[in-house]
């Protein structure tokens, strides 16, 4: 007797979003990148195929980071001192786009200056035709000051901007919408604050379908599972037809994992901790993919051997055939 297997039909669905603009778009990206489309919880193909896999970000920053694990500088060697060849490094490492964040001060600790900022940003789209995040570097005027002469600069490129928190969201938002940008939203782990914050920027003008979610998380170990019971909430509200959370989402996981003791700590640990570098990829790689189970259309990580790995776990998640 044959089994029939239990199909959910939602009301709602995901919205699709695009990045980057070719040249028959007016800008110069080789591919653009869409995510979202989602009609049922994540990798049920069975009920309806994911339209489009999740997607890898590679993060890079606009100089040699001072934060950052040494075993990422390691890694990356000399192109970290260049925003350019990074981002030729990172394309070759398989990222499909690239998330360029800003750092708030210069080499010489001076603040960071607008006219050097958009000349990163440019040297980034020279060197690579990948599909562009740029993040400021997260304090509210800083990020303002940054952002809006990069949005200028770049016109019809179709880049996602942030960081859109409830504080600065306005400026960011008129920059985006004079110059055809995206925006990313970020809220604070909260369903409630993610879905008011979408609200304020759609009662701009700003179209929903030009907006990523950014519900932000924890590492694993460090708050993952709150993190993860917001965004499988965010989704399950949106299959549910709620027009102000069916935005696809994004995670900075590998600015969460990377600085966790597990990561961070090489010396002075237990020995059943194992080695530092593979634990720290290991951190990184299943944080990602619990949270692209959990409905992470896009995750930004910052070593390539992560993007290996986790771009092999897509892959599987995505072939699971669908039940004879």
């Amino acid at each position: 007797m044959p089994i029939e297997i239990p199909k959910d039909s939602w009301a709602g669905e995901v919205r699709t979003v695009s990045f980057g603009a070719t040249a028959e778009n007016g800008g110069t990206r080789s591919k653009t990148i869409t995510v979202g489309g989602e009609k049922t919880l994540p990798f049920l193909q069975f009920e309806v195929p994911m339209p489009h896999p999740p997607v890898i970000a590679l993060e890079i920053k606009d100089r040699r980071p001072d934060d950052w694990s040494s075993l990422l500088l390691e890694t990356w060697g000399d192109v970290v001192d260049d925003p350019g060849e990074w981002a030729k490094a990172a394309e070759e490492a398989g990222a499909d786009l690239l998330q360029l964040t800003l750092s708030l001060t210069d080499n010489e600790g001076k603040p960071a200056k607008p006219d050097d900022a958009v000349a990163a940003v440019k040297k980034v789209l020279e060197a690579s035709a990948l599909p562009l995040i740029v993040m400021g570097p997260g304090q509210a005027e800083v990020d303002n000051e940054l952002i809006v002469p990069i949005a200028d600069a770049t016109k019809g490129e179709n880049l996602a901007l942030g960081i859109c928190e409830d504080k600065n969201y306005r400026t960011i938002v008129a920059a985006a919408l004079a110059n055809d940008h995206l925006v990313t939203s970020r809220a604070p782990m909260d369903v409630n604050l993610s879905k008011q914050l979408n609200i304020l920027i759609t009662d701009m003008g700003l179209p929903a379908d030009r907006i990523i979610m950014d519900p932000t998380t924890g590492a694993l170990g460090y708050g993952i599972e709150y993190g993860y019971s917001v965004m499988e909430r965010l989704r399950l509200a949106a299959l549910q037809g709620d027009a102000m959370t069916q935005l696809p989402m994004m995670v900075t996981v590998g600015t969460e994992t990377w600085k966790t003791k597990e990561a961070k700590v090489g010396e002075d640990v237990p020995e059943a901790w194992g080695d530092w570098l593979e634990r720290s990829i290991n951190w990184e790689t299943l944080t990602a993919v619990s949270l692209i189970e959990s409905g992470a259309d896009i995750v930004v990580l910052r070593h390539p051997e992560s993007v290996r790995r986790v771009r092999l776990a897509i892959e599987d998640l995505m072939a699971v055939p669908e039940p004879a």
